[in-house]
């Protein structure tokens, strides 16, 4: 029997990506998709995640959740990356389904509590409805089988400052609760994500093979590669969100060390992942009860996008 996986998402077009890989995957059984700000307002996050949702001819229930961070002040929102729509500008139809009235937050304690142990959380937005979660239930915390979260950085550049990726930036005070938490983790972050790099022509090649899937997500990265394009002078884009599904379903596509993580709320290093690795001392308190994770820091390129592209070829339209 699969186990029971809630997406946490702020769609956006990698999003897009990761999320129907999620709904086409024959081992992923998506009980939920629970959406935040971030690359959209919360609003148009949830209506996204219904037309994915409808798009593949799912009925899978779509909850909405924070519109902003706990503490810190909200940056706003790159339309210039995912468009306005968060779809690239591409103005799909409304979708035909409603959000369900549940708060995102409240369905993951509910989730959980009904099959404690059992329910992983794949988050690729800012961790705010996780951090919210724990707030208002802290035992829901041994009970969530692992949390897989693309976000964050060990050694990479960040996207946001030099330290700070985006999802982390946007959330940070969130971040560090959730890392705090007592539940094991995976971060997907910039360390692997920016080794895997979406090619126009990996998208076209989907699109010819899937036209009515594959036709949207081409059509949707269409702005974000070139953005990337304006950039960096490629024509591709970082694989980001892609990387926590692919991870979920096939592990041993990356190899990971063992550390704490705590999470930089203020100054130049605002944003930032702090990593103590595993046996390194620490002489100060602000660590004490921090459990070890996994942190991603390699990953095989070649086999995440055959992963993420090729369930999508197999099993869409």
């Amino acid at each position: 029997m699969k186990n029971p996986v809630i997406f946490d998402t702020d769609p956006g077009i990698d999003d897009a990506f990761s999320i129907h890989h999620a709904l086409y995957h024959p081992e992923i059984n998506l009980i939920g998709l629970t959406t935040v700000f971030g690359n959209v307002p919360v609003e148009i996050a949830a209506k996204n995640a219904r037309i994915l949702v409808e798009m593949a001819g799912q009925d899978i229930p779509v909850f909405k959740g924070a519109a902003g961070p706990l503490v810190a002040k909200h940056k706003g929102f790159p339309d210039f990356i995912h468009g306005a729509d968060g779809f690239g500008d591409i103005n799909l139809p409304d979708p035909q389904g409603a959000v369900e009235k549940t708060f995102a937050p409240q369905f993951i304690i509910d989730a959980v509590r009904k099959q404690p142990g059992e329910v992983t959380i794949i988050a690729v937005g800012p961790l705010t409805n996780l951090a919210m979660a724990l707030r208002m239930d802290p035992g829901i915390a041994p009970l969530v089988k692992q949390v897989i979260i693309m976000g964050g950085t060990a050694k990479e550049y960040g996207n946001m400052s030099a330290v700070a990726e985006a999802n982390i930036f946007n959330d940070p005070h969130a971040a560090d609760i959730v890392f705090r938490a007592d539940w094991p983790m995976v971060m997907a972050g910039l360390d692997v994500t920016h080794q895997v790099m979406l090619l126009r022509k990996d998208a076209e090649a989907l699109a010819k093979t899937t036209p009515r899937i594959g036709g949207f997500l081409l059509n949707a990265a269409d702005l974000y590669f070139r953005f990337y394009q304006g950039i960096f002078g490629i024509d591709g884009c970082y694989f980001h969100d892609p990387c926590a599904t692919a991870y979920y379903v096939n592990p041993q596509l990356f190899g990971t060390v063992e550390a704490s993580v705590r999470v930089s709320c203020e100054g130049p290093a605002f944003g930032q992942t702090i990593i103590k690795p595993a046996g390194h001392p620490s002489p100060s308190t602000e660590w004490d009860g921090c459990r070890l994770h996994k942190i991603c820091m390699q990953v095989d390129e070649k086999r995440v996008k055959e992963e993420v592209l090729g369930t999508i070829a197999k099993y869409a339209d």
